[in-house]
Protein backbone atom coordinates (compact mmCIF):
# COMPACT_ATOMS: atom_id res chain seq x y z
CA UNK A 1 0.00 0.00 0.00
CA UNK A 2 1.19 3.74 -0.81
CA UNK A 3 0.96 6.28 1.95
CA UNK A 4 0.94 9.73 0.21
CA UNK A 5 0.87 13.02 2.21
CA UNK A 6 0.39 17.01 1.10
CA UNK A 7 3.78 18.33 1.10
CA UNK A 8 5.69 21.97 0.58
CA UNK A 9 2.44 23.98 1.76
CA UNK A 10 4.51 26.73 3.85
CA UNK A 11 4.53 30.02 2.14
CA UNK A 12 8.16 31.89 2.72
CA UNK A 13 8.39 32.35 6.57
CA UNK A 14 5.20 30.47 6.79
CA UNK A 15 5.69 26.83 7.89
CA UNK A 16 3.33 25.05 7.78
CA UNK A 17 4.11 21.05 7.84
CA UNK A 18 7.03 19.28 8.66
CA UNK A 19 8.27 17.65 5.21
CA UNK A 20 11.31 16.30 6.37
CA UNK A 21 9.70 14.62 8.97
CA UNK A 22 7.04 13.21 7.06
CA UNK A 23 9.36 12.09 3.96
CA UNK A 24 11.11 9.21 5.90
CA UNK A 25 7.90 7.78 5.93
CA UNK A 26 5.41 8.77 2.95
CA UNK A 27 5.99 6.80 -0.12
CA UNK A 28 4.50 9.30 -2.57
CA UNK A 29 4.55 13.01 -1.96
CA UNK A 30 2.28 15.37 -3.09
CA UNK A 31 3.99 18.89 -3.54
CA UNK A 32 2.03 22.24 -3.44
CA UNK A 33 2.97 23.88 -6.89
CA UNK A 34 2.65 27.91 -5.69
CA UNK A 35 -1.01 28.33 -6.14
CA UNK A 36 -2.38 27.23 -2.88
CA UNK A 37 1.13 26.90 -1.03
CA UNK A 38 3.99 26.58 -1.90
CA UNK A 39 6.64 29.22 -2.75
CA UNK A 40 9.96 28.10 -5.26
CA UNK A 41 12.56 27.59 -2.49
CA UNK A 42 10.31 25.39 -0.59
CA UNK A 43 9.36 23.09 -3.37
CA UNK A 44 12.74 23.16 -4.22
CA UNK A 45 13.52 21.76 -1.18
CA UNK A 46 10.95 19.36 -0.78
CA UNK A 47 11.98 17.34 -4.18
CA UNK A 48 15.81 17.79 -3.35
CA UNK A 49 14.70 15.63 0.20
CA UNK A 50 12.02 13.57 -1.34
CA UNK A 51 14.40 12.30 -4.42
CA UNK A 52 17.11 11.33 -1.90
CA UNK A 53 14.65 9.27 0.14
CA UNK A 54 13.18 7.53 -2.60
CA UNK A 55 9.89 8.76 -2.45
CA UNK A 56 7.65 9.60 -5.84
CA UNK A 57 6.56 13.43 -6.62
CA UNK A 58 3.34 14.23 -7.52
CA UNK A 59 2.26 17.71 -8.63
CA UNK A 60 -0.68 19.07 -5.69
CA UNK A 61 -2.37 21.14 -8.41
CA UNK A 62 -4.92 23.89 -7.09
CA UNK A 63 -7.19 26.89 -8.21
CA UNK A 64 -5.16 30.14 -7.80
CA UNK A 65 -6.11 30.68 -3.91
CA UNK A 66 -3.12 31.12 -1.56
CA UNK A 67 -5.65 33.44 0.62
CA UNK A 68 -8.25 30.75 1.15
CA UNK A 69 -5.16 27.76 0.59
CA UNK A 70 -7.07 26.26 -2.31
CA UNK A 71 -10.34 25.35 -0.68
CA UNK A 72 -12.33 27.67 -2.00
CA UNK A 73 -14.92 26.38 -4.63
CA UNK A 74 -14.03 29.34 -8.20
CA UNK A 75 -15.78 29.31 -11.52
CA UNK A 76 -12.40 29.25 -13.82
CA UNK A 77 -12.97 28.86 -17.47
CA UNK A 78 -11.73 25.64 -18.80
CA UNK A 79 -8.99 26.70 -21.06
CA UNK A 80 -7.59 29.28 -18.35
CA UNK A 81 -7.78 25.84 -15.83
CA UNK A 82 -6.25 24.07 -18.03
CA UNK A 83 -2.85 26.28 -19.03
CA UNK A 84 -3.07 26.86 -14.97
CA UNK A 85 -2.43 23.02 -14.20
CA UNK A 86 0.24 22.68 -16.75
CA UNK A 87 1.94 25.69 -15.23
CA UNK A 88 1.93 24.40 -11.66
CA UNK A 89 3.23 21.01 -13.61
CA UNK A 90 5.92 22.30 -15.26
CA UNK A 91 6.91 24.35 -12.39
CA UNK A 92 7.68 21.67 -10.55
CA UNK A 93 9.19 19.28 -13.13
CA UNK A 94 12.01 22.05 -13.04
CA UNK A 95 12.94 21.03 -9.91
CA UNK A 96 12.35 17.80 -9.91
CA UNK A 97 14.55 17.29 -12.33
CA UNK A 98 17.17 19.43 -10.93
CA UNK A 99 16.67 16.91 -8.10
CA UNK A 100 17.70 13.54 -10.98
CA UNK A 101 13.96 12.47 -10.77
CA UNK A 102 10.57 13.34 -12.22
CA UNK A 103 7.01 14.59 -11.22
CA UNK A 104 5.17 11.07 -11.54
CA UNK A 105 1.26 11.70 -11.18
CA UNK A 106 -1.14 14.90 -10.58
CA UNK A 107 -3.06 15.00 -7.46
CA UNK A 108 -5.95 17.76 -7.41
CA UNK A 109 -5.98 19.92 -4.40
CA UNK A 110 -8.83 20.69 -1.98
CA UNK A 111 -12.16 22.43 -3.78
CA UNK A 112 -10.58 21.41 -7.19
CA UNK A 113 -10.26 18.01 -6.68
CA UNK A 114 -13.96 18.30 -5.46
CA UNK A 115 -15.09 20.31 -8.18
CA UNK A 116 -13.94 18.44 -10.34
CA UNK A 117 -14.86 15.22 -9.22
CA UNK A 118 -18.59 16.41 -9.75
CA UNK A 119 -17.96 18.71 -12.47
CA UNK A 120 -17.39 17.07 -15.87
CA UNK A 121 -15.89 20.56 -17.64
CA UNK A 122 -13.79 21.21 -14.82
CA UNK A 123 -12.38 17.65 -14.86
CA UNK A 124 -11.61 17.85 -18.64
CA UNK A 125 -9.65 20.53 -17.79
CA UNK A 126 -8.00 18.92 -15.06
CA UNK A 127 -7.13 16.40 -17.40
CA UNK A 128 -5.98 18.58 -20.79
CA UNK A 129 -3.66 20.19 -18.29
CA UNK A 130 -2.02 17.25 -17.76
CA UNK A 131 -2.31 16.22 -21.42
CA UNK A 132 -0.06 19.89 -22.20
CA UNK A 133 2.05 19.00 -19.21
CA UNK A 134 2.84 15.60 -20.34
CA UNK A 135 2.03 13.49 -17.18
CA UNK A 136 -0.61 10.45 -17.61
CA UNK A 137 -0.99 9.32 -13.80
CA UNK A 138 -4.05 10.86 -11.77
CA UNK A 139 -3.91 9.90 -7.71
CA UNK A 140 -7.69 10.73 -7.68
CA UNK A 141 -10.38 9.23 -5.34
CA UNK A 142 -14.41 8.80 -5.31
CA UNK A 143 -15.07 7.78 -8.00
CA UNK A 144 -15.97 11.03 -9.63
CA UNK A 145 -16.24 12.74 -12.80
CA UNK A 146 -12.26 13.24 -12.99
CA UNK A 147 -11.60 9.56 -12.97
CA UNK A 148 -13.92 9.06 -15.79
CA UNK A 149 -12.74 12.08 -17.61
CA UNK A 150 -8.93 10.43 -17.07
CA UNK A 151 -10.07 6.78 -18.05
CA UNK A 152 -11.52 8.33 -21.49
CA UNK A 153 -8.37 10.04 -22.42
CA UNK A 154 -6.27 6.86 -21.58
CA UNK A 155 -4.65 8.40 -18.51
CA UNK A 156 -4.03 5.85 -14.91
CA UNK A 157 -6.27 6.50 -12.69
CA UNK A 158 -4.46 5.23 -8.81
CA UNK A 159 -7.00 5.22 -6.66
CA UNK A 160 -6.91 7.04 -3.32
CA UNK A 161 -8.78 7.28 0.01
CA UNK A 162 -7.91 8.96 3.14
CA UNK A 163 -6.74 7.98 6.07
CA UNK A 164 -7.60 11.18 8.70
CA UNK A 165 -11.36 11.91 6.85
CA UNK A 166 -14.71 10.60 7.70
CA UNK A 167 -16.58 9.57 4.85
CA UNK A 168 -20.70 9.34 3.72
CA UNK A 169 -22.61 6.57 2.51
CA UNK A 170 -22.14 7.52 -1.26
CA UNK A 171 -18.29 7.32 -0.77
CA UNK A 172 -17.98 10.79 -0.38
CA UNK A 173 -16.07 13.09 2.18
CA UNK A 174 -17.87 14.19 5.08
CA UNK A 175 -17.20 18.41 4.17
CA UNK A 176 -14.83 19.79 6.54
CA UNK A 177 -17.02 22.22 8.00
CA UNK A 178 -19.25 19.27 9.50
CA UNK A 179 -18.96 17.25 12.93
CA UNK A 180 -17.23 14.59 12.61
CA UNK A 181 -15.24 15.47 9.39
CA UNK A 182 -11.75 15.02 10.89
CA UNK A 183 -10.58 11.76 12.48
CA UNK A 184 -8.35 11.81 15.13
CA UNK A 185 -4.90 9.48 15.22
CA UNK A 186 -6.58 6.51 16.99
CA UNK A 187 -9.59 7.12 14.07
CA UNK A 188 -7.21 7.58 11.67
CA UNK A 189 -4.94 4.35 12.00
CA UNK A 190 -8.12 1.94 12.44
CA UNK A 191 -9.17 3.43 9.14
CA UNK A 192 -6.05 3.24 7.23
CA UNK A 193 -5.81 -0.53 8.50
CA UNK A 194 -9.63 -1.38 7.49
CA UNK A 195 -8.80 0.56 3.86
CA UNK A 196 -5.46 -1.70 2.98
CA UNK A 197 -6.67 -4.93 4.67
CA UNK A 198 -10.27 -4.72 3.63
CA UNK A 199 -11.02 -2.13 1.19
CA UNK A 200 -13.92 -0.71 3.28
CA UNK A 201 -14.90 2.00 5.72
CA UNK A 202 -17.13 2.72 8.16
CA UNK A 203 -19.48 5.58 7.27
CA UNK A 204 -20.80 8.12 9.46
CA UNK A 205 -24.05 7.08 9.13
CA UNK A 206 -22.75 3.84 10.66
CA UNK A 207 -22.65 1.46 7.32
CA UNK A 208 -19.68 -0.13 5.68
CA UNK A 209 -18.88 1.11 2.01
CA UNK A 210 -16.28 -0.33 -0.13
CA UNK A 211 -13.59 2.33 -1.68
CA UNK A 212 -10.54 0.91 -3.85
CA UNK A 213 -7.50 2.15 -3.02
CA UNK A 214 -3.94 1.74 -4.02
CA UNK A 215 -2.73 4.96 -1.86
CA UNK A 216 -3.80 6.21 1.41
CA UNK A 217 -3.30 10.15 2.30
CA UNK A 218 -2.66 11.85 5.43
CA UNK A 219 -2.59 15.44 5.49
CA UNK A 220 0.27 17.52 6.21
CA UNK A 221 -1.49 20.32 7.58
CA UNK A 222 -3.42 17.71 10.21
CA UNK A 223 -2.71 17.80 14.24
CA UNK A 224 0.97 16.02 14.48
CA UNK A 225 1.04 14.69 11.03
CA UNK A 226 4.32 13.14 12.03
CA UNK A 227 2.89 11.04 14.81
CA UNK A 228 0.16 9.96 13.13
CA UNK A 229 2.13 8.73 10.10
CA UNK A 230 4.22 6.74 11.96
CA UNK A 231 1.21 5.07 14.28
CA UNK A 232 -0.10 4.56 10.40
CA UNK A 233 3.09 2.64 9.25
CA UNK A 234 3.65 0.82 12.85
CA UNK A 235 -0.33 -0.67 12.63
CA UNK A 236 -0.02 -1.73 9.06
CA UNK A 237 3.56 -3.28 9.50
CA UNK A 238 2.23 -5.29 12.37
CA UNK A 239 -0.90 -6.42 10.03
CA UNK A 240 1.70 -7.42 7.62
CA UNK A 241 1.18 -5.32 5.07
CA UNK A 242 3.99 -3.73 3.23
CA UNK A 243 4.03 -0.21 2.64
CA UNK A 244 5.73 0.97 -0.68
CA UNK A 245 4.85 3.44 -3.53
CA UNK A 246 2.47 2.15 -6.38
CA UNK A 247 3.66 0.78 -9.18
Amino acid sequence: MDLNADLGEGFGRWELTDDTGLLRLVTSANVACGFHAGDPLTIQRVCATAATAGVRIGAQVSYRDLAGFGRREMDVPPAELAAEIAYQIGALQVFARAADAEVRYVKPHGALYHRAGRDAAQAGAVIEGMRIAKVDVLLCGLGSELDRAAREAGLRVVGEAFADRAYQEDGRLVPRGAPGALLDRAASVAQAVDLAANGEVETVEGTRIRVETDSICIHGDGPEPVATSEAIRSALDNQGIKVEAFS
